[in-house]
């Protein structure tokens, strides 16, 4: 498993790049099924767009929290152009260091609000 002061050193996360490494934890995807999963995980409220979308994954590739996969088994893809994406071990560390972070922040949140349900949003 990766060093964890390495996987700190990505944090925080964007709201965007946490939830593009969040779609890609189960399975690997390509760049539609992310945008779709996003939206399905967010209720609407975050539309990615397809060229942030490209450039974010184009960096995380570059900073190598994700990697290039084959299509999933049984995956039929219309279109050879068509790239997956999966977590590397470092992308899978780095979203558990961004929970473990948020989980805190929430944590935090309730004992200096007693009674009281934090809003984050």
């Amino acid at each position: 498993m990766p060093d964890r002061a390495i996987a700190r050193s990505f944090l925080p996360l964007k709201y965007d790049v946490l939830l593009i490494l969040l779609a890609l934890a189960g399975e690997p995807r390509h760049g539609y099924a992310i945008i779709r999963d996003v939206d399905e995980r967010t209720d609407g409220d975050v539309v990615l767009q397809s060229g942030a979308l490209y450039r974010t994954l184009k960096r995380l590739l570059g900073d190598a929290l994700i990697e290039e996969t084959a299509a999933p088994a049984g995956e039929a893809s219309e279109d050879e152009r068509r790239r997956y994406y999966t977590l590397t071990r470092l992308g899978r560390a780095v979203v558990a260091a961004e929970i473990e972070r948020l989980a805190r922040l929430v944590k935090d949140a309730r004992i200096a609000v007693p009674n009281r349900k934090p809003r984050l949003a």
